[in-house]
């Protein structure tokens, strides 16, 4: 076989840096795949499980082995037990992390926002178990310091899901939680100071405004709305008129 993927790059063109440039496909065994084109070549990965498409210890995923030897060690010791991970396991769960990342940005792109939020769950989980069971604060502090960004990144995702199925009313109260799930975090390390300065709470909140603006309006805001524009239209009679509807609202 000759391994030069030269033909492949000509025919797909790498356009720079400003957009994800990502296909979907079937491989000759049926199973769907995704592809990233990089300035360095194509970046493929699997639809579903690991992105690389190993099986750690025979489990979908290395958090899968982990999350399996702490359930059994529960079973054998109690509630309370705990692993001990170590740097190097922590290190091996943080590439993990990164395929999953790569593949997230990736299906975002393709409007799969199911698989975004389930990606974007499984990196929240890896978070979860080294902040518990890492045997070095280093460890930790190095997957948490990108908690936000991923809270964020499923936040936009249900959201969208939530959007795409009508129920604006649902999309909102997803920001309205990451939102609050940031913050808590922020203020868990003491920084207040980052509740103002975070790019991922701008993200959610200029979401949440874009969302606001497809809501249906109600008869008293479309009323309202009127009212402003017969005012500074100098249509005087109109705004009466308007005023005359809007008390049945009981507004003053």
């Amino acid at each position: 076989m000759n391994p030069d993927i030269s033909r492949l790059l000509d025919e797909w063109d790498y356009t720079g840096p400003d957009k994800l440039i990502v296909r979907k496909f079937k491989g000759e065994d049926g199973r769907t795949r995704i592809q990233m084109r990089v300035d360095l070549g194509i970046l493929q990965m699997e639809w579903s499980n690991r992105p690389d498409g190993q099986r750690p210890h025979g489990k979908a995923s290395l958090l899968d082995h982990f999350l399996d030897k702490l359930e059994k060690k529960k079973a054998d010791k109690g509630p309370d037990a705990q692993l001990s991970l170590s740097h190097e396991d922590c290190v091996n769960l943080q590439t993990e992390s990164l395929q999953y990342y790569y593949r997230r940005i990736c299906m975002f792109e393709l409007e799969s926002y199911h698989e975004a939020c389930r990606d974007a769950e499984h990196n929240l989980q890896i978070m979860e178990i080294v902040r518990t069971h890492a045997e070095n604060d280093d460890d930790r502090l190095s997957l948490e310091q990108y908690r936000p960004f991923v809270i964020m990144h499923r936040t936009r995702a249900r959201s969208l899901i939530a959007t795409d199925s009508g129920d604006i009313d649902k999309a909102l109260g997803h920001i309205e939680e990451g939102i609050e799930e940031i913050e808590t975090f922020f203020r868990s390390y003491d920084r207040d100071d980052l509740v103002k300065e975070s790019q991922e709470l701008k993200v959610l909140r200029d979401m949440a405004e874009e969302i606001r603006k497809q809501q249906p309006r109600s008869e008293e805001d479309q009323l309202r709305a009127e009212l402003t524009e017969a005012v500074e239209n100098e249509q005087f009679e109109r705004a009466a008129e308007i005023r005359d509807e809007l008390k049945k609202f009981d507004l003053p």
